[in-house]
């Protein structure tokens, strides 16, 4: 309910949505006002975006799986066939023609195997689009250096769970190779299958789907069906295996015929099917069960009046289900009325069916497909088919701008958007559908439409943006390498048609990406002359009077003053961040400011950098989301956040922002890099056991490729090997030491400066608490080592300090004067050094002014640990 009034529905449409009535909505309402104490639902739409959504579904969950109203017949020996076939294969295809009932089989089977998952139809789905339809299911989107397949499989984890892959037949090649890259990286996970060929991938195990017994099963499939239609039809037990011998046991002609049953009895079935088969009796070669099924499907169609059959061949051109605007617009002339009584009379005869949606079964749709192409209405339909889609993904992209719920909306059109633009490219459509599909975080398909739109683009400026706004998708998903390219290249359009500004910008975000971006992909690095010779064109290029220009221009010559990569000049940055402020742009903001915190960062002023990392912050509650530059101010406005909230030692507010990555859309999906922010605070905290939780989480979703270090986990890894090391587990610490070693690929992260600290940190306050000091003179030494300006460089001083003095190091109180040189901006380090003072003058009130330092920073273990100072405990701690 709450995610709902965050997408600002009415009481209306949430009452649709949740099938409940408009007063059951108003009295939720009511009682979400009371839980958190807030005035209105304005207050409430607020808060959506910081409360954890509604629980997920419960792990044995298929979502998605198609339900039906009518019941299930038969395949009892199938259905075992299936269970048995799971006891020894990870992949089980039902194997088997078109109407012979594997989707019914599937869905009546899948729930018995005790798996969570999702069902997927494929039939809408176009080459290439596996994975999305996939995502979509499940619910998962893409983040930075990771894949639409790499964020399925870390979803799926290695727990068990299923996907049913329905409808296999038209993308062999693309889902073989799915499956079997998903069924390597997710030990626990089993793919269904439903195709009319194997997938031929190593362990399949087929289960043959067969037309159904006609001396049991598909004589009661016809009298079940026959009497819904009739519910006081009945014919001889004879008729009845004559008729559906003749249908040769396939449920999809069974039920075709029964839906007959009630206007012409079971003489005039036979009768009709008799007399269609010998329609097809000169072509009886192929599949006799699809010469039978054609000629039900023919003999259906010619009963239809002109009316029927008009809308029905039309209805082909969708890819996948459709609502009945979208019938009127494309198959009845805009008329409504006429389209819903069509519909009625066709979901009668069971030519379409109806879940909430309509839809034409695929064999059903490839006969339509045939009456529309030889009717002479292809083209004129297609082209109503292509203004329809033009015109819902406008209005979508609309709807993404008011928050208007609409996800679930997309989702059930995007395979027909998809295949209306590659009918025929249109701009307007391409551009829709990149924004769309951003906005869904199926962001390599968003980078794919934006050069679409800007191949297909009027004039060479629309060419310009189509490609900038391709980079800007690429950075927000870390590929700098190709964000690069994609601005250098719509820099060379806007040259093209003579956009001095917009050339301007785009040359300068391209130097910006370079300089502040580097370790995204960019396979080598730019040469410093060339970015060099791109500011000062910019520079000519754009209006210098223009403040987003001139935002723009300074931010890359802050960037690029010097050789050294993300390494900004202060005094620039500053005046970009005065440009950027005049534009009123909070993007163009955040991006300044950031360069103005690294600067800081990099003079060691750790607490201007907090600072500027929570104005960062703040900012992101006036972006556009949707808007593709907007991503990586958004990824990296989290980062600084978290990481100089640690820095300076203030665990609370890192805790907090590492909790709401734990429900961004842009983070969220990948599980190991949304819970590496919120083990560190945790473990600072001394919250070992939801620390503990986090780090499982962490670990078993990480990226799977062992070839590839991910160092950007190695402090929370270290800070786990921290919980047990001062939990006392020493093999455990070691355990994780050696994961945060290998995720960093190196033997020893005191190889890497900007991990040294923290590894030399845990080691340094590991040795202190267990009183291991044999070498304590090294550890300290290495606490000591490096550069005093690295984020984390505080706290292994600190940690060292104390380690010298409890060790009874000569150089202890050197080690300590040293620490409070910096200890200053950081809170962490500060109450260490104050029970260092505590131990050296053993005076009750510096013991009292320790614990309270420790308390203003919500550090409980330290409090404790602290606190047993009092009642003479050894030196360790």
């Amino acid at each position: 309910m709450l995610d709902a009034l965050g997408a600002r529905l009415t009481n209306a449409e949430i009452a649709r949505q949740f099938h409940i009535s408009v007063r059951t909505v108003e009295s939720h309402v009511s009682s979400l006002l009371r839980k958190y104490g807030v005035p209105d639902r304005r207050a409430l739409a607020a808060l959506s975006a910081t409360v954890p959504p509604a629980a997920a579904a419960p792990p044995d969950t298929l979502t998605g799986l198609p339900s039906s109203r009518t019941t299930f017949v038969g395949r009892e020996e199938e259905r075992a066939a299936v269970l048995a076939a799971f006891g020894g294969s990870r992949l089980v295809t039902l194997l088997g023609p078109g109407g012979v009932g594997k989707t019914r089989l599937a869905a009546a089977v899948a729930p018995s195997l005790g798996y969570g998952g999702a069902y997927i139809d494929l039939v809408p789905v176009r080459d290439g689009f596996v994975a999305q339809a996939v995502a979509s299911a499940l619910g998962v989107t893409e983040r930075a250096l990771q894949s639409l397949e790499e964020a399925i499989a870390e979803r799926l984890g290695r727990e068990p769970a299923l996907l049913v892959l329905d409808n296999c037949e038209h993308l062999l090649d693309t889902v073989a190779g799915f499956a079997d890259r998903l069924l390597t990286a997710c030990p626990g996970a089993r793919v269904l299958a439903t195709s009319r060929e194997r997938l031929a991938v190593p362990g399949e195990r087929i289960v043959p789907v067969s037309p159904l017994p006609l001396s049991s099963d598909a004589e009661a499939l016809f009298l079940d069906r026959a009497r819904d239609a009739d519910p006081g039809f009945a014919a001889p037990a004879e008729l009845v295996t004559s008729l559906c011998a003749r249908l040769d046991g396939m449920p999809l002609a069974i039920e075709l015929a029964a839906a007959r049953s009630a206007a012409l009895g079971a003489e005039g079935l036979l009768t009709a099917v008799e007399d269609s088969l010998r329609l097809l009796s000169g072509g009886r070669g192929g599949d006799e069960r699809h010469r039978s099924l054609r000629a039900v499907l023919g003999w259906s169609h010619d009963l239809l009046d002109e009316e029927e059959r008009g809308l029905f061949r039309r209805l082909s051109v969708f890819a996948g289900s459709f609502e009945l605007d979208a019938v009127a617009e494309v198959a009845a002339g805009g008329d409504r009325l006429a389209a819903l009584d069509v519909l009625g009379r066709l979901v009668d005869k069971s030519l379409v069916a109806h879940r909430g949606r309509w839809r034409l079964l695929e064999t059903v749709r490839a006969f339509a497909a045939e009456r529309l192409e030889s009717s002479g209405e292809l083209e004129d339909t297609r082209e109503r088919y292509r203004r329809w889609a033009g015109a819902t993904a406008t209005g979508l992209v609309t709807a993404t701008e008011r928050a208007d719920g609409w996800h679930d909306r997309f989702d059930a059109v995007a395979d027909d958007l998809r295949a209306a633009l590659d009918q025929a490219p249109e701009h307007g459509l391409a551009r829709a559908l990149a924004r769309l599909t951003y906005a869904r975080r199926f962001v390599m398909e968003s980078i794919d439409h934006y050069r679409q739109a800007a191949a297909c683009a009027p004039t060479p400026d629309e060419a310009a943006a189509d490609l900038r706004d391709a980079g800007e998708c690429a950075l927000a998903i870390a590929s700098s390498g190709r964000a690069y390219e994609l601005l250098v290249a719509a820099s060379g359009k806007a040259a093209e048609a003579g956009d001095g500004d917009l050339e301007a910008v785009t040359l300068a975000r391209a130097v910006v990406v370079a300089t502040r971006h580097p370790g995204f992909g960019l396979a080598e690095r730019v040469p410093y002359e060339r970015l060099c010779a791109m500011v000062e064109r910019a520079g000519e290029a754009g209006d210098g009077g223009d403040p987003v220009v001139r935002a723009h221009v300074s931010a890359a010559a802050a960037w690029n003053a010097t050789r050294e990569l993300i390494n900004p000049d202060a005094a620039l940055s500053a005046a970009a961040v005065e440009a950027a402020r005049e534009a009123g742009d909070p993007v163009l903001v955040s991006s300044a400011l950031d360069a103005v915190l690294s600067a800081a960062a990099r003079a060691g002023r750790l607490t201007e950098a907090h600072r500027l990392a929570g104005e960062r912050f703040a900012l992101m509650a006036e972006f556009d989301r949707h808007e593709p530059r907007a991503g990586i101010e958004i990824v990296d406005a989290f980062h600084t956040s978290t990481t100089y909230a640690i820095a300076v030692g203030d665990l609370p507010a890192a805790r907090s922002v590492a909790e709401l990555v734990l429900h961004d859309d842009l983070i969220s999906s990948s599980p190991s890099l949304a819970t590496s922010k919120l083990v560190m605070p945790l473990v600072l905290s001394g919250e070992f056991d939801e620390a503990m939780r986090y780090a499982g989480l962490m670990w078993q979703s990480r990226g799977r490729d062992d070839d590839r270090p991910e160092r950007w986990m190695a402090p929370a890894i270290c800070a786990v090997a921290l919980a047990h090391g001062l939990l006392g587990d020493t093999e455990l610490y070691t355990s994780w030491r050696e994961r945060a070693n290998a995720v960093a690929g190196v033997a020893d992260l005191a190889e890497l400066p900007n991990l040294a600290p923290v590894a030399a940190f845990v080691d340094a306050r590991v040795a202190l608490h267990t009183g291991r000091f044999d070498d304590a003179a090294l550890v300290v030494e290495r606490a000591f080592a490096g550069t005093s300006h690295c984020w984390f460089s505080t706290y292994p001083r600190a940690a060292g300090a104390e380690l010298a003095l409890a060790a009874g190091l000569p150089d202890a109180r050197q080690r300590i004067a040293q620490a409070a040189e910096d200890a200053g901006q950081n809170r962490w380090a500060a109450a260490c050094l104050l029970r260092c003072e505590a131990r050296l003058t053993g005076s009750p009130d510096d013991l009292a002014a320790a614990v309270a330092a420790w308390d203003t920073i919500d550090a409980r273990f330290e409090r404790e640990v602290t606190l047993a100072l009092r009642v003479g405990q050894n030196r360790s701690l």
